[in-house]
Order: C-alpha cells, then sequence, then structure tokens
C-alpha cells in the first residue's frame, strides 16, 4: 500500500515552537525549514509527502513546485489549504493508497476522516520528526570513525620520544 502525507503547511508551523517564532521573523525561512524536515521524513518513511501553504499569506495563482522530492502546493488567492486537502484526498484515495493528513483544525481533521484519510495532529507530526532527527544524529554518531588515540601500535617509549619532538625538547 502507498502512504501519502498531505501537511497543511501554516497549521504545522504554528503548532512546532521554532517554527512558530520564526515564521514572526522571517516566514520564507520557516517555510523552508519545514519543507527540509518533511524531506527527511519522507526519506525515513518512504511515503510521498505534499505541503499545502494557504495562499491568504502568499495571494496569485496556484504554484506547484518540488523540493527535495517534496511536492509543494501554494494554493490560489482564493483558496485554503483545507479546500486545497480535501480536493486532492478525493483524486488521490483508492484502494491501494493511504491518504495521512497533519493538522491541528480539528473540523478539517473530521472532514478527512469523513473522506476516508487518516488524521495526524501537527504536535504528533513535530514529535515524530524530532524522534527522526534523534535517529539521524544516532546514526551519525555511530558511522563515525572513532578517532581515540593513534591507529599506529606504537610501543611506549616511542610514544614519549615523539611527543618530545614535537614539544620541542
Amino acid at each position: 500500500m502507498k502512504d501519502i502525507l498531505i501537511v497543511d503547511g501554516y497549521n504545522v508551523i504554528g503548532a512546532w515552537k521554532e517554527l512558530k517564532a520564526l515564521k514572526k521573523k522571517e516566514l520564507e525561512n520557516a517555510r523552508d525549514m519545514l519543507i527540509d524536515k518533511m524531506a527527511e521524513y519522507q526519506a525515513v518513511t518512504g511515503w510521498r509527502v505534499i505541503i499545502i501553504f494557504d495562499a491568504y499569506l502568499i495571494p496569485g495563482k496556484e504554484i506547484r513546485t518540488h523540493k527535495s522530492r517534496v511536492e509543494v502546493i501554494y494554493t490560489k488567492k482564493s483558496e485554503k489549504a483545507d479546500q486545497k486537502i480535501e480536493g486532492l484526498i478525493k483524486k488521490m484515495k483508492n484502494v491501494k493508497t493511504r491518504i495521512h493528513v497533519a493538522t491541528s483544525d480539528m473540523a478539517e481533521q473530521w472532514a478527512v476522516f469523513s473522506q476516508g484519510a487518516l488524521r495526524m495532529p501537527s504536535r504528533e507530526l513535530v514529535e515524530e520528526i524530532r524522534t527522526i532527527d534523534s535517529q539521524i544524529k544516532q546514526a551519525i554518531i555511530d558511522t563515525r570513525p572513532q578517532t581515540k588515540g593513534s591507529k599506529i601500535p606504537l610501543d611506549r617509549t616511542i610514544r614519549e620520544k615523539l611527543e618530545k619532538m614535537r614539544r620541542g625538547f
């Protein structure tokens, strides 16, 4: 079965303490950071990830882009993210696809659930991403070569002589 995660972008940013603070100063950086984190999520889970951003903060026509294999959709001027999410569910829902929607909007959670999608509260997604970050950091530590001591076995007296030479004695 194919899993798809549709993310209500500004809703998740609002539920993520660090991104919410960043959004107040640099909206574009907050969006980029969310996209980067969702790219990591996609790489670890293997799920297709689609992030929807409301047009109310970026007026104009609908824009679809890909960044790090994550699909990003900026809705058209009069369209809300909720409307776009519900439309995507109708288009993509079939017996071979399981759709998850990340949002903390309770009305939207019930709307997507009634269409057969699975709901994921924004805070739950944020916690899952933090867990993935920890796993990635641990994997880096585990694969990093250990640099304790010399890889060349030396006799203690030779090490002492080399150390004296290094210090200029």
